[in-house]
């Protein structure tokens, strides 16, 4: 199983999902930075989701919609605040209208991601949501982001598997 903790801290407002993979850093920085590989995973296998725009730069805008199994889509965005190729990204995350313009019925987050390698082989990745209020927070537990992302994340091994069988041998 990929994902190795699931943490909620209401005192630090906080979710974190950690996961561990055997690929490098890079592999895993690519999972964040091409969109097709994106969207492979950053939905739950029930939703998946669909990147529109991508511009994981400071400054620039990923923009998404996941399609729910009556065919719902709820568009999100995030506004890239901080990123620091291979290992970390900061942005902030809020849902927005089909034409990426910010619904201001959901509350905005912040998304910080880290990847790291501890041991050889080995690469270790955290994703943390802050939330602005314990309210939002409840929020987001009750329509299941926690479980949601757990197993969204819990499809990377199925990619980076494909892909290690694709690469040629040397």
């Amino acid at each position: 199983m990929t994902v190795t903790a699931v943490r909620k801290d209401p005192e630090r407002l906080t979710l974190t999902i950690e996961a561990e993979f055997g690929a490098s850093v890079e592999r895993i920085w690519e999972l964040w930075a091409d969109p097709r590989k994106l969207e492979r995973w950053w939905g739950p296998p029930t939703y998946p989701a669909t990147v529109t725009k991508h511009d994981l730069a400071p400054g620039g805008r990923v923009e998404f919609h996941m399609t729910g199994p009556a065919g719902e889509q709820p568009h999100g965005y995030w506004d890239v605040l901080e990123v620091e190729p291979p290992r970390r990204i900061l942005v902030r995350n809020g849902g927005c209208a089909a034409d990426g313009t910010p619904d201001r019925d959901i509350p905005i987050s912040t998304i910080r991601v880290d990847i790291e390698e501890p041991a050889q082989g080995r690469t270790r990745m955290s994703i943390e949501i802050v939330f602005p209020n314990t309210e939002a927070m409840e929020q987001a537990l009750a329509m299941g982001t926690d479980e949601g992302l757990g197993r969204a994340v819990g499809q990377i091994d199925a990619i980076l598997s494909e892909e290690t069988r694709r690469e040629p041998r040397p």
